[in-house]
């Protein structure tokens, strides 16, 4: 089992730049296929990118391909999303998920381990 929390968010203007992080518990970080996922306000939530345990494999939506980029660093037991190039249609809670096992990346309910969230606000 792992514990996720989210931390990096906040009020950033057109143009700007999000670092955000997610910190893990656990010794076997190593093993968990990680993804980002985001939910707009009456929305749903929808997938944003993700990275495999294996090969560091990464995978992104159509719509934040060439802003952002997800890594791990599993000696720390950490993943990150750099977002780059902010849009106000970025605003959204952003959630970290994880899973052992072989996943869909695209699909939330293929990962069994969630954060609570991190708040991401883009102002025009």
């Amino acid at each position: 089992q792992v514990q996720l929390v989210e931390s990096g968010g906040g009020l950033v203007q057109a143009g700007g730049s999000l670092r955000l992080s997610c910190a893990a518990s656990g010794r076997t970080f190593g093993s968990y296929n990680m993804g980002w996922f985001r939910q707009a306000p009456g929305k749903e939530r929808e997938f944003v990118a993700a990275i495999s345990r294996s090969y560091g494999n990464t995978y992104y939506a159509d719509s934040v391909k060439g802003r952002f980029t997800i890594s791990r660093d599993n000696a720390k037991n950490m993943a990150y999303l750099q977002m780059n190039s902010l849009k106000p249609e970025d605003t959204a809670v952003y959630y970290c998920a994880a899973d052992m096992r072989p996943v869909n990346f695209y699909r939330q309910y293929d990962y069994n381990y969630w954060g609570q969230g991190t708040q991401v606000t883009v102002s025009s």
